[in-house]
């Protein structure tokens, strides 16, 4: 793919989230001039090896560490200025001061929504329909939004409608809070919130910018745009696992409504999947391992949240998941990572089919409790080991790797365009 001429990708998570799209951003992000982000928040991070240092972000694009990029933040987002700040501050430390826009559109979170996702997962809990909230205020942020009693980037420029909005708005969560949900905590007096994010708002207004437009205009220049998704599709809120979902799309119809573009001018969408499957939160994983050599590949893989610090659960790899995925966002290609962290093992089991009462199933059931009672049904490789931390073609991978992707390409009916050996960026096999 690295050959082929393309004019706009989205980049997006083929299973659970954290399947590595940092890094492959990150790649294509050299041969892009804009990088968009396009829902959540930061309840999301990416972790990127960027000379020699680790550095994990939650809101701004994996593209940020390319001179030539403007990184976007885009409508679809739910933004916590703070979180942004923060971010900036950490990038100029490292010599790296990004071209950003950041959309009008895009809603603000506020302490508020913070505190109402905290208290809210205890009654989720109690219905067993908790998704383990990373307690950012997403969801609540989200549901304002749905609402339309949000407070939008382009409110806190503007001080009477900024007030009116806010107003309304911190009446509304804050009889939420104490009624529905009995909160007795303290919140910061409503009006050193609203001159707080007056103050935020100022900072901001130089990277504000009507994205769809900029956007727009970058296309009919024939400038290249990398749609970065967040977390992976089975945490989409209507095509995931719900409710053990996120509250935004991260399926590829977000790119269009998070950024504004239309459809016909998404050109190629890429899907990274790992491996093996990793997910930090509730709901059912039919391949989960929960014992040692899940525990290895944890430890091997670093399976552990970026946002939260959270053990991921692991398990082999899904096929029936990873078909659903592919039908979904119409991939046109497949990036596979974490190659490495299977090195030594003697058997890699692969997911096909599911069975269910005596029956296969080949296609993902929507109804929790047929998929919390489906088992799955494995075909066995053998495993490879290492040594190929220098290959750059595919050929130079041990055979039963190879057998492995292979295999993979043709359950999936998708080319695997990219393949991660190593954390680092030229770890990275592309297909010619």
């Amino acid at each position: 793919m690295s050959t082929a001429r393309w004019q706009t990708m989205v980049i997006l998570g083929a299973q659970w989230g954290d399947e590595g799209k940092g890094k492959v951003t990150d790649y294509y992000g050299s041969q892009a001039d804009y990088v968009v982000r396009f829902q959540g928040g930061n309840n999301a991070g990416h972790t990127i090896v960027y000379r020699g240092q680790v550095l994990k972000l939650h809101l701004l694009p994996s593209g940020v560490l390319h001179k030539r990029c403007i990184t976007v933040i885009g409508n679809g987002v739910v933004l916590d200025p703070r979180v942004l700040f923060e971010e900036l501050a950490q990038l100029k430390k490292l010599g790296v001061v990004p071209r950003l826009m950041i959309s009008e559109r895009a809603h603000i979170i506020f302490p508020f929504h913070i505190s109402m996702d905290d208290v809210s997962e205890g009654a989720f809990k109690k219905k067993n329909l908790a998704a383990l909230s990373t307690k950012r205020g997403i969801w609540p942020t989200y549901a304002d939004k749905m609402a339309r009693v949000g407070v939008r980037v382009v409110d806190l420029l503007n001080r009477e409608l900024f007030r009116r909005k806010f107003d309304l708005l911190y009446d509304v969560q804050l009889r939420k809070l104490r009624i529905l949900y009995n909160f007795r905590g303290r919140l910061r007096p409503k009006e050193v919130i609203f001159q707080g994010y007056l103050k935020k708002g100022r900072r901001l207004k130089p990277y504000v910018a009507d994205v769809s437009l900029a956007l727009a205009c970058a296309y009919e220049q024939g400038k290249r745009i990398i749609f970065e998704g967040a977390q992976g599709t089975m945490l989409d809120i209507d095509h995931g696992l719900y409710p053990y979902t996120t509250s935004s799309n991260t399926t590829v119809g977000g790119a269009c409504t998070g950024a504004g573009v239309p459809p016909q001018q998404i050109e190629r969408v890429v899907g990274v999947v790992k491996a093996y499957v990793s997910r930090v939160g509730g709901g059912y994983l039919p391949t989960e391992l929960t014992d040692a050599l899940g525990a290895r590949i944890r430890e091997i893989g670093q399976e552990y949240g970026t946002t939260t610090g959270r053990a991921r659960r692991i398990g082999w790899l899904d096929l029936v998941q990873l078909r659903f995925a592919a039908r979904v966002n119409g991939f046109t290609g497949l990036a596979l990572t974490k190659v490495d962290t299977l090195n030594g093992f003697k058997a890699i089991k692969v997911c096909v089919a599911y069975r269910y009462k005596g029956k296969l199933v080949r296609d993902l059931p929507a109804d929790l409790m047929v998929y919390e009672k489906c088992q799955p049904v494995y075909r066995v490789f053998p495993g490879w080991s290492g040594g190929y931390a220098h290959a750059r073609t595919r050929a130079a991978l041990p055979l039963p790797l190879r057998r492995y992707l292979t295999f993979i390409e043709r359950e999936v009916g998708v080319p695997i365009d990219l393949i991660s050996t190593g954390p680092g960026r030229e770890a990275t096999i592309i297909r010619r």
